[in-house]
Order: C-alpha cells, then sequence, then structure tokens
C-alpha cells in the first residue's frame, strides 16, 4: 500500500474485510467509536480541558488500531495478488 492510501482510497477492501474478518470488523468499529468520541470532547471545550490525558490515551489507542487496520489490508492486498 502506498503511503497516501487512506481508509477511504480502501472502502471496497475495508468492506470485504468487515464481512469476512471479525477481528477486522471489530477493529474497525471500535476506531471508528474511539474517532467519535474525540471529535466530540475536542468541540466541548469544557470537557476537553479537564479530559486532556483521556483525549491523550484515546489517541493513542485509535493510532494503534489503525495501524493493525492497515497491515490487514496490505496483507488482504498482497493474498488478492498472489
Amino acid at each position: 500500500m502506498r503511503k497516501t492510501d487512506t481508509l477511504q482510497d480502501n472502502r471496497d477492501v475495508i468492506t470485504e474485510l468487515r464481512q469476512k474478518d471479525s477481528h477486522f470488523a471489530n477493529i474497525f468499529d471500535e476506531h471508528t467509536q474511539l474517532d467519535q468520541q474525540i471529535n466530540h470532547l475536542e468541540k466541548d471545550l469544557v470537557k476537553h480541558a479537564s479530559r486532556d490525558e483521556e483525549i491523550e490515551q484515546m489517541k493513542r489507542r485509535k493510532l494503534q488500531l489503525k495501524d493493525e487496520i492497515y497491515k490487514i489490508i496490505d496483507k488482504n492486498k498482497l493474498q488478492s495478488h498472489a
């Protein structure tokens, strides 16, 4: 996968993986939920100020999930082209 590929660029692969791989579906869903929670908290300035550490932990977890998602996508692409 090119470094510039985004999740949007891989939506067909993601759709396929979510249907056939329950682990992938779970981590993708968790990533999506974290993204929504982080965005919500960052928009609420009062909550954001009191939850900076929690937000940072969420961002770290989201990044771990994203790395795992891309590894699975890459592996699937390699298997598809083999």
